[in-house]
């Protein structure tokens, strides 16, 4: 039996993912990427060295007493440490599981501190849900480490070992001790003097979620307060049109953003009445109109990710369109223009895992430019090429572009 048959739905994306970015499923080892001295002064500079006893103390004695193995990589996949009993590591050494060597998943395929990475979420693999098969003897459960001061992803703490790994007390006990070491984090930001940055010291900040949602979730926090909001149709458009104006719109500017037909200025202030009553009348401000907040939306993080050059980032936070089902003239300029950007940006890099995560999106499953931009940056020999062959041959004969 085909073994993605038989994995769960987020492992066969990850094997896609894989054969995508040219894993072979034959390699034995995964790539050596930092060497000796590289590992070892990238080892000490690393935010992770000043957790690192606290981790090897908490899990990694618990691995070497349940003959498996403790690792952690930075945010690039490389893993720093990696701690067991001597024979548990001669037995990681012959899959290249070393310190040094990188995991990530378009370098050693589907395993679990490469999808906890790709995903930045708990992830563990179970056998034979690896992509490589030498490492389907073997099982791991990994969590992500994020930086308490920015949230950004530090790395991955992981713990390998055989099929009885894998339990659920397990995975319990690797995020607690990411957790663990998170607040040793915090706790020796605050002894330096340097406490963590937190958006309701500033006053009041708001994020806003729209990609891929028929309506905005919006979340404030203030005073040390936090509430999410599930906002209607149209006040999802104007916060969300006000959320990707910083300096603020007037009321012609919003009205024309907003309506798709004239309407009177009297229907505007309606709207932005019963909002502002919503939200507070602190954090709806007018003159111009705009949000009086420290402002966060998903869509702005997928610009700047792009700005920044970033594909697989801005791949990876993006959704789906933003509000979908919105026709106000402004939010669909604004839907139309991360889109357009994001897909021009995942063609112009040539990079066939990107091109197979947005082929194989709701959105992108019928974009045929990319399905034969993917077939050409794909290897010769890529086990992909069938089913990407098989999707042009589907658009050719639905479109009627076919001989």
């Amino acid at each position: 039996m085909d073994p993605l048959a038989t994995v769960r739905a987020q492992v066969a994306d990850s094997w896609v993912r894989s054969a995508a970015a040219g894993v072979e499923a034959d390699r034995v080892e995964a790539p050596i990427t930092l060497m000796d001295d590289a590992l070892r002064d990238h080892r000490e500079a690393h935010p992770l060295a000043q957790v690192f006893p606290l981790l090897d103390d908490v899990l990694g004695q618990a691995a070497r007493d349940c003959d498996a193995v403790m690792a952690v990589s930075d945010a690039a996949g490389q893993l720093l440490w990696v701690c067991g009993t001597p024979s548990m590591l001669r037995r990681a050494e012959s899959i290249g599981f070393v310190e040094g060597s990188n995991w990530d998943e378009r370098l050693a395929g589907t395993n679990a501190p490469g999808m906890a990475l790709a995903l930045d979420q708990p992830a563990n693999i179970i056998g034979a849900e690896h992509f490589r098969r030498s490492v389907q003897r073997w099982s791991c459960a990994a969590t992500p480490i994020h930086d308490p001061t920015t949230q950004s992803l530090l790395g991955v703490l992981d713990i390998t070992g055989g099929g009885d790994i894998i339990v659920p007390q397990t995975m319990a006990m690797v995020r607690a001790a990411a957790r663990m070491a998170e607040a040793e984090l915090a706790r020796e930001l605050l002894a330096r003097g340097a406490e963590p940055a937190r958006p309701i010291a500033r006053g009041l900040a708001v994020t806003v979620e729209a990609l891929g949602r028929a309506d905005a979730l919006l979340t404030v926090e203030d005073g040390g307060r936090r509430h999410t909001l599930r906002l209607s149709r149209r006040h999802s458009e104007l916060v969300l049109l006000l959320a990707s104006a910083s300096r603020g719109l007037s009321g012609d500017e919003l009205a024309v953003l907003l309506y798709e037909e004239d309407v009177t200025g009297s229907t505007l202030r309606a709207e932005l009445n019963r909002l502002r009553s919503l939200l507070g009348e602190e954090l709806l401000a007018s003159r111009p109109y705009r949000l009086a907040a420290e402002v966060t939306a998903d869509w702005l993080a997928v610009e700047a990710q792009l700005a920044a050059g970033a594909v697989g980032s801005a791949l990876r936070l993006y959704r789906g369109p933003l509000m979908p089902a919105s026709t106000a003239p402004g939010v669909l300029r604004l839907r139309e223009n991360i889109e357009a950007s994001l897909r021009q940006a995942v063609l112009r890099s040539g990079e066939p895992d990107l091109m197979s995560t947005w082929t194989r999106s709701a959105w992108g499953a019928d974009d045929y430019e990319m399905w034969t931009a993917q077939l050409a940056a794909l290897g010769p020999r890529s086990p992909l090429q069938p089913l990407v062959l098989g999707q042009i041959a589907r658009l050719d004969r639905e479109l009627g572009t076919g001989a």
